[in-house]
Formats: C-alpha cells, structure tokens, sequence
C-alpha cells in the first residue's frame, strides 16, 4: 500500500499537534495538520486519510469539561464521516485530550459498534488529588489486539493532564473491557529494570484512575485513547535520566507510532 496519510486534527486550545504530525513523520507517514473548521465545512476530507489522530492541548479551553466541546463536534456535522471511518479498516488515535474527546464522543470504548450512543457510562475527570499533574509514569500494556501496542510490554511515558482519572457508572465495566481485550496500557509502579538509584520512581497511579487503567481501546484494536503522551518521548534525549542511563537513539514512544505505519504495509 502507498505511504498511509494522517489526519492530525487541531481544534482552538490544542498545541501538541506540532510534534504528533512529526512523530508520524519519522516513522514514514504522511502527516497532515488539519483544522477542524476545515473538516467541518468539507467532512468528506476524512475519506482520504487512514489514520485519524486528536492530538493533546487543552482544545476550547476545556470549557465545561475536558473535550466535552470537541466531542460533541464529531457528533455533529462530523457523525456520517466518522461512522465511515470508523467503519473502515482505518485507525484512530486519540491523545490525553484526544482520548477525553473520543470518551465523551462515545467513540471509545465500543468504535464502531453501536455509534453514536451517547456515552453515559464512562468518563476521565478530575485527577483524585484535584490537580493538574505532569509527571513520568510506568505502564504494562495490557491488550493483546491493540494495533498501536504491538511488540510492547512495557513503556515509560510523560502525562500532563489534569482530568485524567476513569469513572464509570458501573463497577462491572473494567471487567467487561478486561474479557473483551479493551484495557489498553495501565499504570504500575516502579522504576524499570534499570539499576540506578538515580532512576525516577514511579506512582503506581498517578490520578486515580480506576483498575490503574491508562488507555482504552475498542474491540477491533483499531481505536486507542491513552493519557500518556508517546510523542513526548520518541528521542532518547527527551527522557529525565538520558544522560545517567546512557540512553541514545529513540525514544519509547515512537514505536506507537510505528506500529500503526505498518498495519498499513
């Protein structure tokens, strides 16, 4: 197949756009910046893309809630292009805001199956210790089907993010997304396998979240919404310790990207 173009869509307030476009960029993508309002007019836009990306920022201020704006967008005008997209053996990516957009759009946790339901059963909200948190984490992933994750066990990412805490309505849900392959990447503890006391040391969950639970994926595989920021991390350089560990080449992150590069090989 030809190289796989990506739709990075950008909203007002979102300003990790920049550096997602380039991460898939490095990886052999065809990358495109592309503001909503343009889709908006044209949504037929979407059809020449295969992967679909909400990069992280604060899109629209996160008035009312963190990506309830957005989201409700894609359930607008936007519904038909998405539902054709979700359809397709596309992907999507969404990125600490990018997951609190697909969540509240009720794009994740079921992709295609069943939009659009309103999604009333799951939510990110506010951070358990009520404030914005940036910090390295630890995360096992946990998904075998997840296209983004292939080949990963565990990774270290950065999070920045204030409302990035899974709630759900009912106690059942991490169960049911647990049997059904859904429960993406959760959060542990720790400070790798690296011997070096001078290694950060991990939370075992930085926000709250419930199960521990990082990113979610639909049942397919093909949709994914993480807190973490692996664009953050796609030069060695960029981690807090890179020089103390010797890292060099890549950073961990840019295998996400990657892995959905060569789905389309």
């Amino acid at each position: 197949m030809a190289t796989p173009k990506v739709c990075v869509i950008r909203a007002p307030g979102t300003n990790c756009d920049i550096e997602t476009a380039h991460a898939f960029e490095l990886t052999g993508a065809e990358a495109e910046r592309i503001h909503l309002f343009r889709v908006l007019e044209n949504p037929s836009l979407l059809s020449d893309f295969q992967i679909f990306c909400i990069p992280g920022g604060f899109s629209y201020g996160d008035d009312i809630a963190a990506g309830i704006i957005f989201s409700q967008q894609l359930r607008g005008q936007l519904l038909d292009a998405i539902g054709k997209f979700l359809s397709a053996d596309k992907l999507v990516l969404g990125i600490c805001n990018g997951f609190q957009v697909l969540l509240k759009s009720g794009i994740l946790p079921d992709g295609s199956k069943n939009w659009p339901k309103e999604q009333e059963e799951t939510t990110l909200t506010w951070n358990e210790n009520g404030k914005y948190t940036a910090l390295w984490v630890k995360l096992k992933v946990a998904s075998s089907n997840n296209v983004f994750l292939k080949g990963i066990d565990e990774i270290e990412l950065p999070i920045a993010h204030a409302e990035g805490r899974i709630a759900v309505s009912s106690k059942d849900l991490p169960e049911i997304w647990k049997k059904q392959d859904q429960v993406s990447m959760r959060y542990i503890s720790g400070n790798g396998d690296h011997d070096s006391e001078s290694v950060l040391e991990y939370p075992a969950n930085p926000n709250g979240s419930l199960a521990n639970i990082a990113g979610l994926n639909d049942e397919s595989g093909r949709v994914f919404g993480l807190m973490p920021h692996p664009e953050r991390f796609i030069h060695a350089t960029q981690h807090p310790n890179w020089t103390r560990l010797n890292l060099k080449g890549e950073g961990e992150g840019l295998k996400l990207f990657k892995n959905a590069v060569d789905y389309f090989e």
